[in-house]
């Protein structure tokens, strides 16, 4: 079990009980789970803190499309069943960015830096070969490489919080090498046994958009 999975357990937490596993398998053959039912992308990648850019944590997408320029993801420390939701993410297009006023627009970050270095993956399933899963993943990666993202994380996971405390934090992405923790993706590649590098080197066709000057205000104080 890698360090990432053994954060998700709290060992002071009272397991699940007998009458909550029946209750949580019975709801889930009688209700609808329509929106949870909707994600239809993992993504992972890593966030870090507006307040404190020295801090990042790893982040787990689970993305769903409200329509081409509205994604929304909730995300959660881990992709395990126990994960913590610890925030979400809301991406949109070039032109709904552009219709934010100055202000807002401060809160949004770009992906240009996460999908050209390789640290923005799509985790493939199992069973499924890595070489014909990165086709899937680079065609993924054409369509967020533009997206702005919004988010906010409630859950401190990083600091060992045992609940979701204190308030909501604006996360931001790196936007260069420079800014990373030296050794940050090696963990977390030998844990998908992919390399960061190589989706580097297969991404570096895709065209980087112009990021507007406004967006990525962390890195800009």
């Amino acid at each position: 079990m890698s360090a990432a999975d053994q954060a998700t357990i709290d060992p002071t937490s009272t397991p699940l009980s007998t009458k909550n596993k029946v209750l949580t398998t019975g709801a889930l053959l009688a209700q609808n789970f329509a929106p949870v039912n909707a994600v239809c992308a993992h993504l992972n990648a890593f966030h870090v803190y507006s307040s404190d850019p020295h801090r990042c944590v790893e982040a787990n997408h689970y993305c769903s499309h409200i329509s081409e320029d509205v994604r929304q993801c909730l995300i959660y420390d881990t992709p395990q069943p126990n994960a913590r939701l610890i925030g979400v993410e809301y991406m949109i297009s070039p032109k709904l960015y552009a219709t934010l006023d100055a202000s807002e627009r401060k809160r949004w970050h770009s992906h240009v830096f996460e999908v050209k270095s390789g640290m923005l993956i799509m985790p493939g399933p199992a069973g499924v070969p890595n070489a014909g899963w990165e086709v899937a993943e680079t065609k993924e990666m054409e369509e967020v490489i533009g997206l702005y993202g919004k988010t906010y994380h409630f859950w401190q996971v990083d600091r060992g919080d045992k609940l979701p405390l204190g308030e909501p934090e604006l996360m931001g992405s790196f936007t260069s090498e420079e800014q990373m923790p030296k050794g940050l993706l090696k963990e977390r590649d030998e844990r998908y046994g992919i390399s960061s590098e190589q989706k580097k080197e297969k991404r570096g066709y895709i065209e980087e958009p112009e990021v507007q000057s406004d967006a990525d205000q962390m890195w800009k104080k």
